[in-house]
């Protein structure tokens, strides 16, 4: 069965994307615990992160870097805090999120709702900060 994220990736499913080479693809969460919370997936489906051979979650780090880079100059925070859990979807992803604090990052908080406007404005101003 293949992954929201793949098809996503596939175009299959439309996104707030932010970035992608040709390995990774980051995009905004629909459901996010803060303004630009961001996943980055790999391209190549895999279920869990370190199943991912170890050069290329080398490379999806610093992928990430880049994306937590731009977040951090577009959204005002303290810090991009990066979680990794892996058990809503079977494709590996990363969270990026600005916070202030920890629990900014609680996944039990209230989802923030924008509207799709909103969504494809905050993925720009994301976009225009990248290195």
């Amino acid at each position: 069965m293949t992954s929201i994220f793949s098809k996503i990736v596939a175009g299959e499913v439309p996104s707030y994307k932010i970035a992608e080479n040709n390995e990774f693809y980051a995009f905004l969460d629909i459901n996010p615990v803060v303004k630009g919370h961001t996943l980055v997936i790999p391209k190549k489906e895999t279920d869990y992160i370190f199943d991912i051979d170890d050069e290329a979650l080398g490379r999806m780090m610093i992928f990430s870097k880049t994306i937590a880079k731009a977040i951090k100059k577009t959204i005002p925070c303290t810090r991009v805090g990066v979680a990794v859990v892996g058990l809503e979807i079977p494709h590996a992803h990363i969270h990026l999120m600005p916070i202030d604090k920890e629990s900014d990052m609680f996944f039990g908080n209230p989802k923030l709702r924008f509207t799709p406007d909103e969504l494809k404005s905050i993925a720009e101003n994301i976009k225009t900060n990248l290195i």
